[in-house]
């Protein structure tokens, strides 16, 4: 275990698969102690379970985000409660991906996605980085999406969203930088569960064929995410502010031609 996040706490939502459980078993390998949380307590006891065995530092928090102040705003406090007082890092991983057409979408489903993917973020945001320019500081890590720049003829309702999620990046960035707190975000590509299996057992590469023409040639794991967040969560990106940076395999800015 190294010490990059030591003396810091996090918290972490969607804790409990993929991107956001590889982030906050990161950070605790790091030596942040890491309050995760999602809807799942029993995914949530198998993350703390992992990050407890290799002698890190963590509690899971059982959280419905559904967009209200209230829900965001109840997650804060009860971090705060067992980080022992204070949040440094906000990692904004939780969401939800319906990868309908826009016709196939209808009204409740819109004000779901964005209740979960936009608002929530929103109001934890408003209730964690005053209090962090408070105690001198912090980190704010969203996760964006490749989708937000590159339009796909499916999933359109979600990709504004991660749209919307890159702006506030900036914005927020502006809002809370001069008072210490730095906001930043991850864009990742392609990502695919770590030991993803099709319903035979054979390993499932459903996802592969959207990054060909890039120079991975292949989706990423959670595990090619965590090492960004680290990053913007440490004190070696202190003069990082409202950028957005791309772990995605090339996928949004680059087309590699065969000749």
């Amino acid at each position: 275990m190294s010490a990059r996040l030591a003396n810091k706490t996090a918290l972490v939502t969607g804790a409990t698969s993929n991107i956001g459980r590889a982030i906050a078993v990161a950070f605790a390998a790091e030596g942040a102690q890491v309050a995760a949380s999602g809807r799942s307590h029993e995914r949530g006891r198998e993350v703390t379970e992992e990050i407890r065995a290799a002698g890190g530092h963590a509690d899971f928090l059982t959280a419905h985000l559904d967009g209200s102040a209230r829900a965001s705003e109840d997650l804060a406090h009860e971090a705060v409660r067992v980080l022992g007082g204070r949040i440094d890092v906000l990692v904004n991983s939780a969401g939800i991906y319906p990868g309908l057409s826009t016709a196939a979408t209808d009204e409740a489903i819109f004000d779901e996605v964005y209740a979960v993917n936009v608002k929530a973020p929103f109001f934890l945001v408003a209730a964690i980085a005053p209090a962090m320019a408070e105690n001198g500081g912090g980190a704010i890590i969203n996760l964006g999406s490749w989708i937000a720049r590159i339009g796909i003829p499916v999933g359109s309702l979600y990709s504004s969203t991660k749209g919307a999620i890159e702006t506030l990046t900036r914005a927020w960035a502006a809002e809370f930088g001069p008072a210490g707190v730095r906001v930043n975000a991850i864009s990742p590509g392609v990502i695919r569960p770590p030991t993803p299996r099709r319903p035979d057992g054979a390993a499932d590469r459903s996802a592969a064929p959207m990054m060909r023409g890039t120079p991975a040639g292949d989706s990423g794991t959670p595990a090619a995410i965590a090492p960004a967040a680290v990053y913007l969560a440490s004190d070696e990106s202190t003069f990082v502010h409202g950028t957005v940076i791309d772990v995605d395999g090339g996928r949004a800015n680059i087309a590699v031609i065969a000749t």
